[in-house]
């Protein structure tokens, strides 16, 4: 039945799996959380909602909502919640085929539901993703006002930050898309996300940039759940981590990287990618270029120089930092 109703081509609007993972619901991050679980049950009615991890509040936020929830899940050694564990789990029991890990920050509204619907229609498997609308969200939401997604919407792009391509909060995809390869990153700090684009793409997957259509709104926060703050989130022990597992650059990919956009006019190839990559190429081979080459010339002239300048009295700030 799955298969003549992909060949028909009839909506599977419902047909959706939301999984995610929350911080503690305290203060302003519970309520931003709350505020974007309750967006995701309004997508449609038969969509499903899956909240991993027994974090303060989360089981509370899972009953009022009506959500699945999921309290175990496996961490690293410094206590993180790892990816692989995660997206096993929601591949095995989620009830639907299409699956999307979403941020717990994120909202999302009908202009989601539609683009995923657009690209299941053309697309058996795929990856869909997209850019986030960096929005001051402060108080909970009423979801009981007819225009609340008018409304939120409207402020989001007043505000007008949307970010870049580094920045990527939702993923939607066939079950399959992602198996047992997963590496074991950890959630709450980055690459990992980068990470599932250069998977997708090294599958040879159609990669969707749904950004031109979806308006996903990220609540904004601050970083007090990291020991470190901001600083400890992208460039702490465990981002380091990250990105060592992944394999180092030429296996982290951004929404630049894209096969595909979807635009209001329909799906159109991402010609930007080519420049990206060769950007990307370019960046790498300077930089081995340096440290093969300038970088041991540069010292090596220190060295000899350095009796000479002794003498004149000049140092380079590079011997002051090094002495």
């Amino acid at each position: 039945m799955r298969t003549l109703r992909r060949e028909l081509g009839e909506p599977r609007s419902g047909m959706l799996t939301i999984f995610t993972t929350a911080k503690p619901f305290r203060g302003h991050i519970g309520v931003i959380q709350r505020n974007a679980l309750k967006s995701w049950t309004l997508l449609h009615r038969d969509v499903e909602i899956i909240l991993f991890g027994d974090d303060e509040g989360a089981a509370e936020a899972a009953r009022e909502f009506g959500l699945r929830h999921e309290p175990q899940v496996e961490r690293n050694d410094t206590g993180m919640k790892r990816l692989d564990y995660i997206f096993g789990e929601a591949r095995a029991i989620a009830r639907h085929d299409v699956l999307c890990y979403v941020n717990c920050d994120i909202i999302l509204m009908a202009d989601f539901r539609t683009a995923l619907e657009q690209v299941r229609k053309k697309y058996s498997r795929f990856l869909m993703v997209g850019r986030r609308w960096d929005t001051p969200v402060t108080d909970a939401i009423d979801y009981s006002d007819p225009a609340w997604a008018e409304k939120i919407r409207a402020f989001a792009l007043s505000t007008n930050h949307q970010r870049n391509r580094w920045f990527i909060d939702y993923f939607a995809f066939e079950r399959d898309t992602y198996g047992d390869d997963l590496l074991p990153f950890v959630i709450g700090t980055v690459r990992w996300d980068n990470w599932l684009i250069w998977k997708a793409l090294d599958r040879r997957l159609p990669v969707v940039d749904a950004s031109p259509v979806v308006i996903a709104i990220h609540q904004n926060h601050d970083y007090s759940y990291h020991a470190q703050g901001r600083k400890g989130v992208w460039e702490g022990k465990e981002a380091q981590r990250n990105h060592e597992l992944a394999g180092g650059w030429r296996h982290l990919r951004t929404i630049a990287d894209t096969t595909l956009v979807l635009r209001p006019s329909g799906f159109t190839t991402n010609p930007k990618r080519y420049w990206f990559a060769l950007r990307r190429r370019t960046d790498t081979a300077l930089s081995a270029a340096y440290f093969r080459v300038w970088h041991p010339v540069w010292f090596f002239f220190l060295d000899i120089s350095r009796p000479v300048r002794n003498v004149l009295g000049l140092r380079s700030r590079a011997v002051r930092q090094k002495s």
